[in-house]
């Protein structure tokens, strides 16, 4: 901690304005975005029949084509959606066979596991909210990325298992009793709406309307990340590849033009949607 706390506010040695390390890979940023356009997608043909009383709905569902459209257009993005998780799943356990060993995707600085380092930081942020202590150091994930994460994994296994039972009734049919295939009704409505409260605020604001990010954070449509960011928001993680020297091997070029400009028009309409979808929601509860 004391070489981050060095760092920090620090020029690196040969440090350069402009400069820029690489977060995310293409195939990444590819998924991510599949993956946003998809929840968008579901969540703009599911919320409907939640709130089918509303004129809005009614609306909404007109405007996409119908019902038998929406129905059309929510089951090709689930089954796109379900394709990337099960390859990202695959690339993770590749991963681990190429490394040779698991506990190397399980636990270290670039696992997504949660460790106990992520439950010193979610005490050390909460004190920092209030005034009581300094703003936890992170590393290359933090406990709300991490948070956002696994959540993918939840709603994979419950809405995504509950819709496959709603999707295929007449196939499970075969294995399952009647009453699970109600269960499935009520629960695929239920955590997809949770989901959607979830993503379309707690997940935004984390990752683009906080104060420091607002109004986007283009690092995962870009793949890069200033310097000057990695050192003050990831001070442990740049501390760390500087005394390993591998910062020189993530360095990478700025990000083009064409490229902040496609992640604002993509990412500032599924952020848009995603609000507008809350504040219905808001409003058809209240």
């Amino acid at each position: 901690m004391a070489a981050t706390a060095e760092l920090k506010g620090t020029p690196a040695a040969g440090s350069a304005p402009g400069r820029y390390y690489r977060r995310f890979a293409l195939v990444d940023r590819v998924m991510h975005a599949v993956l946003m356009l998809t929840f968008v997608g579901c969540a703009l043909t599911g919320v409907p029949l939640i709130f089918s009383d509303e004129k809005w709905a009614a609306a909404l569902v007109r405007l996409l084509g119908g019902f038998e459209a929406a129905g059309l257009i929510h089951r090709v993005c689930a089954a796109l959606m379900i394709l990337v998780f099960a390859s990202h799943v695959i690339r993770v356990l590749l991963r681990a066979v190429a490394g040779g060993s698991l506990l190397a995707v399980l636990w270290g600085p670039d696992s997504m596991v949660p460790q106990w380092k992520d439950a010193q930081d979610l005490w050390g942020h909460l004190k920092w909210f209030v005034g009581r202590g300094p703003r936890p150091q992170f590393d290359r994930w933090t406990y709300w990325e991490k948070f956002d994460y696994w959540a993918v994994f939840w709603g994979m296994a419950i809405i995504g298992g509950s819709g496959l039972l709603l999707w295929f009734p007449l196939f499970f049919a075969n294995f399952v009793p009647g009453w699970v295939f109600n269960l499935a009704t009520l629960v695929h409505g239920e955590e997809a709406l949770l989901a959607v409260g979830f993503i379309f605020t707690i997940h935004f604001f984390n990752g683009h309307l906080r104060p420091e990010k607002f109004p986007m954070d283009l690092v995962i449509f870009t793949g890069r990340i200033p310097e000057h960011e990695m050192k003050e928001e990831r001070p442990v993680e740049y501390a760390r590849l500087a005394a390993a020297g591998r910062l020189v091997a993530q360095e990478d070029t700025p990000p083009a033009e064409s490229g902040k400009l496609f992640g604002r028009w993509v990412g500032g309409t599924a952020l848009t949607l995603g609000v507008v979808t809350i504040v219905l929601i808001i409003y058809s509860l209240f």
